[in-house]
């Protein structure tokens, strides 16, 4: 099959540049298109009129939500198959199954068509833990791990900077640019069409990109080995052929026992037994758990910052009040009352703060402190994040931007470091290259089923707290769980050498033992 065959070999030596790159290509146009939503998910939702206006932010969060919810449902599915048919088909077909759902989208004339215009998207999308497999299956080396496992949360930041750009700028172009859309045409017919289409035509380049140039990375389906004629056959080869894998000779004209034959007949009553691959050990489960609970806050980060930058102030807090009363953590009225165009440009900076610790402070630091420690230190040190920002609502107006971009800087730094270093580990845990596949699709489901639920709780703890003028409850909810991942953390095994990681895949993988009954005897 043209798409599972792989045409030449790979140096494991150097570092798989071209392939990464076209990786990322893939890759790329994927965030792109699940982002370009997010700026016209509201007003597409009130135009389809569903109940009453104060609704249609909760329906909007169903839209959003409704790609990952169905991601959830079938991740593991989609890396249990590229298990068996290879890694491109399953990649391509996510990106074929994505742009279908952005057209449906576009087309939508009900929240019924958009919803599952979206959970369509998300059904055929098992990408996430794909590509993941594949960078593993293209670095063998450990050295090049942490420079390999940065590009790809590097390209997915690109892509949410680019994703809504395109959605804001694009949507209803009938009223942005009258000149080219008239109102009743189809543009104007259909106002959230032009940024579908777009986004689905870099995903079709995608396509065409990963299927003309993408090499399949899955183990068994590499180029044979091409071994010299004299491999096979020499004027002192025995005419007895062995079946060993190369063929080597049958007979060593060094030893000293040279002039028998070496024959597997001479085994009698033999039989092989193997044991199945363990894919659910504790370090795996452990893992997942981990990655689990790092997705769920990290994406209450990413719901509530927007909200928390546009919301009104609940009240000046002048500075003569400040040291009269000091700072009280558990009164954070309101927000900051920003400007969505001063969000906008605090967004656009902020992704260039998480690109810049991606390509250049996360493989400084993995490599002075090695993965299991980096990954326990930036844990511990995650629910700081989420704690400062409510305290932003106190600093002076002079002081302001500093305080917001600082907080920005941290949380970056701790939530850029965590997530490969989850993906490196989940690679060096998995037993055999055969299922890595499935396990990197089971924590791509657990991934994608806590992206559901985190918007809606966060959502509704921001909402109960500024009833009670304490706005930073919704934060410190997300410190809470950012705490238990710290607890959680420690049940991960370290693995600290080479031997240590072999061991451990010996342990757990599949064991062809040969038993025999009866040995040949003179």
């Amino acid at each position: 099959m043209f798409l599972t065959s792989q045409r030449k070999t790979r140096d494991p030596e150097k570092f798989p540049t071209v392939q990464l790159f076209l990786l990322a290509i893939v890759r790329l146009a994927e965030p792109i298109a699940l982002t370009s939503i997010f700026p016209y998910a509201w007003p597409l939702v009130k135009k389809f009129k569903v109940g009453d206006e104060n609704d249609a932010s909760f329906y909007a969060g169903l839209l959003i939500s409704a790609f990952a919810l169905a991601e959830s449902l079938t991740g593991m599915y989609w890396g249990a198959l590229s298990d068996r048919v290879g890694r491109k088909p399953i990649l391509l077909l996510g990106c074929i199954g994505t742009m279908l759902s952005m057209i449906m989208v576009g087309f939508s004339t009900n929240i019924w068509m958009a919803l599952a215009g979206r959970a369509l998207g998300g059904f055929l999308n098992g990408n996430i833990g794909v590509i993941q497999t594949m960078v593993g299956e293209l670095v063998t080396k450990p050295e090049h791990e942490p420079r390999a496992y940065s590009i790809m949360p590097f390209v997915w930041s690109i892509g949410t900077i680019i994703g809504p750009a395109i959605g804001g700028f694009f949507a209803v172009p009938a009223d942005s640019f009258p000149n080219f859309f008239s109102q009743g045409g189809l543009f104007g017919r259909f106002p959230y069409l032009l940024p579908n289409l777009l986004c689905s035509g870099l995903l079709f380049i995608s396509i065409i990109s990963g299927y003309f140039l993408l090499e399949e990375t899955h183990p068994d389906m590499q180029p044979r080995i091409a071994l010299p004629d004299s491999t096979y056959l020499s004027e002192e080869t025995p005419l007895i052929q062995t079946a060993d894998a190369i063929k080597t000779p049958a007979v060593d004209l060094r030893a000293e026992t040279y002039g028998s034959i070496t024959d597997e007949s001479k085994w009698q009553n033999t039989h092989t037994k193997t044991r199945p691959v363990k894919i659910f050990t504790k370090r795996i489960v452990a893992l997942i758990f981990s990655l689990g609970i790092f997705t769920y806050h990290s994406m209450t980060y990413d719901h509530l910052l927007p909200i928390f930058l546009e919301d009104a102030r609940g009240g000046p807090i002048s500075s003569m009040a400040l040291f009269a009363r000091g700072i009280n953590p558990f009164h954070s009225p309101g927000g900051l009352g920003m400007t969505v165009q001063q969000v906008g440009v605090i967004m656009s900076i902020d992704g260039a703060i998480a690109l810049f610790v991606q390509a250049v402070i996360f493989p400084f630091a993995a490599e002075r402190l090695g993965i299991h420690r980096l990954f326990i230190l930036v844990t511990l040190l995650h629910p700081i994040s989420y704690t400062i920002v409510p305290l932003l609502v106190y600093l002076p107006q002079s002081y302001l931007s500093l305080g917001i971009y600082a907080s920005l800087a941290i949380r970056n730094l701790l939530s850029i470091i965590a997530y490969p270093c989850l993906l490196i580990m989940i690679k060096e845990s998995s037993p055999s290259s055969s299922v890595l596949g499935r396990i990197n699709g089971l924590a791509a489901s657990a991934g994608a089923a806590c992206r559901t639920v985190a918007p809606p709780i966060a959502g509704y703890l921001w909402t109960l707290g500024s009833r009670m003028d304490f706005t930073g409850l919704a934060w410190y909810g997300s410190a809470l769980v950012a705490t238990i991942g710290t607890v959680q953390c420690f049940s991960v095994k370290r693995l600290s050498t080479e031997n240590d990681i072999e061991n451990f895949r010996k342990e757990n993988s599949s064991i062809a033992v040969r038993e025999v009954d009866v040995e040949y005897s003179d």
